[in-house]
């Protein structure tokens, strides 16, 4: 069973920068694509980024293109996926999760199968 606890959120104005941290444990955890997801009231859940179990990543959305960078650690006991966020916008307002795709091995991107999700931490970008 992987567990994902989302760290890092807070309060920032527009153009500044926020690091999110989503520490991973449990079986397995490792061997998993991660991706981060972020949602706001009325809105579906957003799909942000994801990052193979080697650390790779591409298929970010084209709204964080270029702003947001995904990185991985998967040393023993410091297992986390890291999302470097720059240049925020009010638009970026939202709750983040980030999530363990279900399929050890497997990378699918934006369209995998996501089975663990964290609780979420709040980002509040202000104009």
């Amino acid at each position: 069973q992987v567990q994902l606890v989302e760290s890092g959120g807070g309060s920032v104005q527009a153009g500044a920068s926020l690091r999110l941290s989503c520490a991973a444990s449990g079986r397995s955890s490792d061997s998993r694509a991660m991706a981060w997801f972020r949602q706001t009231p009325g809105k579906g859940r957003e799909f942000v980024a994801p990052v193979t179990r080697t650390g790779g990543n591409f298929d970010y959305a084209d709204s964080v293109t270029g702003r947001f960078t995904l990185s991985r650690s998967n040393a023993k006991d410091r297992r986390a996926v890291h999302l470097q966020m720059t240049n925020l916008r009010p638009e970026d307002t939202a709750v983040y999760y980030c999530a363990s795709e279900s399929r050890i091995y497997y990378y699918a991107g934006p369209r995998g199968e996501y089975d663990t999700w964290g609780v979420g931490t709040q980002v509040t970008v202000s104009a």
